[in-house]
């Protein structure tokens, strides 16, 4: 599980099947004071309605993807799971 900052939205006019329709965010990983990067910007699904400037949990648990998709091949990686408090 990671830590980020959401930065932007992202949209994508061709993408794999199993994520036809759902919210794609660009995250920024933070380090522990939740300002400084740690590491490049990655793109994750949407599951719990974050948006542009909050912070979020990020996990990469392949299973709760699948499960939140309801697809078992999905190239899906990074899913948001939850909005963090301040």
């Amino acid at each position: 599980m990671l830590i980020g900052n959401v930065i932007g939205n992202l949209t994508s006019t061709v993408k794999h099947a199993s994520m036809d329709g759902q919210k794609l965010l660009v995250v920024q990983p933070t380090m522990v004071d939740g300002k400084t990067a740690d590491g490049d910007p990655l793109v994750a699904i949407d599951m719990v309605g974050a948006g542009i400037g909050e912070r979020v949990v990020l996990t990469s648990d392949s299973l709760s993807a699948r499960e939140f998709l309801g697809v078992d091949a999905t190239p899906a990686r990074w899913t948001v799971a939850a909005i963090a408090d301040e």
